[in-house]
């Protein structure tokens, strides 16, 4: 069972309310280096150092991101915003990934520039970086596998035949063939097949998977590989019935299962590593937001200050997240509608719960928002982005993103009338 007691009281959580108004995300510092701690300990044996790169696009704050790299995390990329953010983090050269799809020739510039791994999503994608790095190809390259229906995927992510991502088995062998014509003498292989994913036999099935294409590549091709990412896509219990998943027992099967095949055949040490977001951040950040308004007409419902802008997954996915009052907790339940104002049906934070009723002006707890929260926001309705806080235990806050404004909110728009 997952504990989802705060690490706040409510004393502390109004005290920061009346600084910084409702909603906000704030995330708990002390616990996400607790988390990562534990989770390199798991991977301590990976040959030349085992290295989660953090999915930037998880929880794109700098302040955040500075702590990770303090414990030892790298940074996965997507976008030419998160490689300048990780860039001002900190983190440099191949402790950043760059793995992106449909990708611009500016952006794959800025990462060859920075000296960061780039993962190839499709086989065209070596030609188009040659072209556009003036006739020339990094050093290293890594390119992402889609093991189509070999392997099954999930949910958020879909059947790997019906995803947008990666190499066909067949792309590799003749990607890795070109790659190294053009020069390239370092590779990596990828892969990424699912999101939020509980069952860890997952990942060690993942794992078997690529170390068993690594020994045919090797035999075929002559390939040897300096690393291998068996990606992200750890999933956390949301859900206070859920367990997380067993990191040290990941980790002891995932190397039963290299010194199984890579060992046994002589081709290591091959460095392993991983690309987690969600499982470092996302159960150490919530939600803070406010009753407004209580609503009984066909069905009752409590609205709050928050809307689906500053949380997207349940009316995205309908993803479950837990809900408290801590003024009220203890008290009467009732099953409630949880509301934001935005003019879709589907603002909803949660349909049929059951809470501890609230009264009008009690502050509300989303939890596991530091993950795809915040990041995912947006501006419709003209609906404001919410501050960051950083969580440091004490009764001490640091705030880490200010609360947009109007000013921000119209500042591209070029109209006179609206010049602040």
């Amino acid at each position: 069972m997952t504990d989802k007691t705060l690490p706040f009281t409510i004393a502390e959580l109004e005290a920061i309310a009346s600084k910084v108004p409702t909603p906000f995300h704030i995330y708990d510092e002390n616990e996400i280096r607790r988390n990562v701690r534990v989770f390199n300990r798991a991977f301590s044996w990976v040959p030349g150092g085992f290295k989660n790169y953090f999915a930037v696009k998880a929880l794109p704050n700098p302040h955040v991101l500075e702590i990770l790299k303090t414990e030892g995390l790298g940074a996965d990329c997507s976008s030419l915003a998160e490689l300048v953010l990780s860039d001002a983090a900190g983190f440099k050269g191949d402790s950043i990934v760059f793995t992106s799809n449909d990708t611009p020739g500016h952006e794959y510039q800025k990462a060859f520039e920075l000296g960061a791994i780039i993962n190839l999503d499709d086989i065209s994608h070596i030609r188009f970086l040659e072209s556009n790095l003036g006739g020339k190809l990094p050093e290293m390259l890594c390119f992402r596998y889609n093991p189509g229906p070999l392997k099954e995927g999930n949910a958020i992510i879909g059947k790997p035949e019906e995803a947008k991502y990666g190499f066909t088995r067949n792309q590799l062998f003749e990607g890795y063939l070109l790659a190294r014509k053009l020069g390239v003498k370092r590779f990596g292989l990828h892969t990424m097949v699912a999101s939020n994913e509980r069952k860890p036999e997952y990942f060690v099935e993942t794992a078997r998977m690529l170390f068993d294409l690594v020994l045919e590549l090797n035999r075929d091709l002559g390939i040897r590989f300096d690393f291998l990412s068996l990606g992200g896509g750890i999933g956390i219990p949301y859900q206070p019935n859920e367990t997380a998943v067993d990191l040290d027992w990941l980790g002891a099967e995932i190397r039963k299962a290299y010194q199984s095949t890579i060992e046994a055949a002589g081709l290591g040490p091959i460095r392993i590593v991983m690309e987690c977001g969600r499982m470092i951040t996302g159960p150490y950040g919530y939600l803070v937001t406010r009753v407004l308004h209580k609503k009984a007409i066909y069905k009752n419902y409590v609205g709050l200050d928050a809307s689906m802008a500053n949380l997207m997954r349940p009316g995205m996915y309908g993803a479950y997240h837990h809900i408290t009052v801590p003024l009220r907790e203890g008290g009467p339940r009732k099953v409630y509608d949880i509301t934001g104002s935005l003019c879709e049906n589907n603002d909803k934070f949660a349909i049929d719960r059951e809470i501890a009723d609230p009264a009008i002006g009690d502050l509300v707890v989303i939890h596991d928002t530091g993950a795809h929260g915040h990041s995912m926001g947006f501006n419709y309705n003209g609906k404001l982005r919410s501050a960051e806080l950083l969580w440091q235990g004490e009764s001490k806050f640091k705030l880490i993103r200010r609360a947009e404004t109007l000013a921000d909110h119209f500042a591209t728009l070029d109209y006179p009338r609206l010049a602040q």
